[in-house]
Parts: structure tokens; sequence; C-alpha cells
């Protein structure tokens, strides 16, 4: 039900708005000040207030998503940013270690990368790291329905995306702080390099997983949209009764 009144959201406003129109015919039979007329204006009333406070709630809700899709945004970027530290350190230390301790660290760099890879496709980032065509997404206005390939492919990413799971490593385990304190008496420049990685991935790591809940979050409360459509529909059935009942009262 939710997905036919998102995919056909136009068509149902017009359709309501219609049947208001149709409504409001039959009202101008009866005189003003008639029964009629008083239940067109309540209707008008009971469903404007009740579009009114859908629409503080869906905007509350939008304001709260758009911060979170800035964030998010902000979060991806960072992750591509650590992605190239790491390679770069892999390049500059890591092709011959100079000992086994860069080694392990090497290692553990690899590790952290491969987590930060992973989680790049957290359902989260799914808007991120979705490729849409321009003009592609207008037929969504009248509910024409999309070639059945792309509709495969589309469902066959959002399973993809449903499988990944939050991945995170120690970059400070008790090997990795023994192989550090050594190569920070021999190497200290590797060391400080691989200091400024593992800080880093422990910030984003940090900001990942609360963006994971916060999105989530709202994830759950999506039907608030859904209830915003709803009562524009109904604010569209009620518009022209208030409409009528005014050029009623004018004349």
């Amino acid at each position: 039900m939710g997905d036919f009144i998102n995919t056909y959201q136009v068509a149902l406003l017009l359709g309501f708005f219609v049947t208001g129109i149709i409504g409001t015919l039959l009202c101008f039979r009866q005189p003003a000040g008639s029964r009629a007329w008083k239940l067109a204006d309540l209707v008008w009333v009971v469903l404007g207030g009740f579009g009114a406070l859908a629409a503080v709630l869906a905007g509350i809700y939008q304001e709260d998503s758009g911060r979170i899709e800035r964030q998010i945004d902000i979060a991806f970027a960072a992750t591509h940013e650590f992605d190239g530290d790491a390679a770069r350190f892999r390049l500059r230390y890591c092709l011959e270690p100079m000992s086994d301790d860069i080694l392990t660290l090497c290692e553990k760099v690899e590790f952290l990368s491969a987590s930060t890879a992973e989680n790049s496709g957290l359902p989260l980032f799914l808007t991120v790291t979705e490729n849409t065509a321009p003009l592609q997404g207008l037929s969504f206005l009248f509910g024409a329905p999309r070639d059945e390939m792309d509709i495969e492919v589309l469902m066959q990413q959002m399973h993809d995306f449903e499988e990944v799971e939050f991945l995170e490593f120690n970059p400070r385990d008790t090997q990795t702080r023994e192989a550090l304190g050594n190569v920070r008496a021999s190497h200290p420049v590797v060391a400080a390099d691989y200091q400024i990685l593992a800080n880093a991935y422990d910030d984003l790591i940090k900001q990942v997983r609360k963006l994971q809940e916060e999105w989530e979050f709202l994830q759950a409360n999506s039907g608030i949209l859904l209830l915003q459509i709803i009562a524009l529909c109904l604010v569209a059935f009620a518009a022209p009764f208030r409409l009528g009942k005014s050029v009623v009262e004018l004349t």
C-alpha cells in the first residue's frame, strides 16, 4: 500500500482534488447556510488541521534527514580520504618493509583499509553511491513502470547493500602496540604516520557508527512522509469545499 501511494502520489492528489470539486459542485445545489455547506466547512477545518500537523511533522523529519544526508556525504568523503592515506602508507613503507615490526603495521593497515572499503557499502551510503540518470526518475510522477531489467538490477543492488554489515578493527591491539613501540624507537616517522592513520580510523568509525544509528532511526520513522502524502490528498479533497463556501457566501 505504501509503495502504491509513493508511486502514484501525484495521480492520487489530482484524483482527490477532482473528487472534491465534484462534491463541491453537488453542494452548489444547496443554498448558503444549509447543512451541506456547514459540513463542507467542517471537512475543511478537520482535514486542513490534520494536513497542517502532518506538514509540521514531515518538515521536522526532512530537516533531520537533510542534516544526516550532509553528514553522510562528509563521512563518505572522509572514508575515501582515509583509503588514500592508507594506500600512500603502503606504497611508502610496505613494498619493502624495513623490519618485521613495520610489516606488522602494514598488515594492520591492510585490515583497516579493508574495513573502510567494506563499510562504504553500508545501506546509509546507498544514496551516495547509487548512479542515477538525469530525468529518468520523472516517470514516478504518474506511476509509469520502469523497464523490467532496471527493476531487477535495482532490487539486486538493494539486496547486496542489505547484506553489508558494519566492520571494525582495533588499530591498537596488543601485537600492534608492541610493534608500534619498537618502530617508534627505530623509525619514528613510520610510527608517526601509522599513529595518524590509527587516529583517523578511530574518528571515522565513531562517526559512521553514530550516523548509522541516526540513519536507522530515520528509516524506522519514514512513515511520516507517507502520512504527509495522505494528508496532502485529504487537503486537496477539502480545498474545493472551502473555496465553494467562500463563493456561496459572496453571492
